[in-house]
């Protein structure tokens, strides 16, 4: 099944965690407003990053995310 990521929850998170985007953006050596980009859909977070965004906060990289199904369907190309 082919997915799609829907918005982003690192804010969620980060709310769960009891962390602000500084702190996260601190231990992770970039700016703040990096992080804030990705909160906010301007732009996805590279594997390498979500990866260790999870692992700095503790969740699953898929946590990061809502994954979403897409309609898309395949052509049926049997010849009859």
């Amino acid at each position: 099944m082919k997915l799609e990521l829907g918005r982003c929850l690192l804010l969620e998170r980060l709310e769960e965690t009891n962390m602000s985007v500084e702190q996260l953006a601190q231990q992770l050596l970039l700016r703040p407003e990096r992080l804030i980009d990705f909160a906010e859909n301007q732009r996805i977070m590279p594997l390498k990053m979500a990866l260790s965004i999870a692992d700095t906060i503790g969740c699953d990289v898929r946590d990061l995310y809502e994954i979403l199904p897409t309609s898309h369907s395949i052509p049926n190309d049997h010849s009859d």
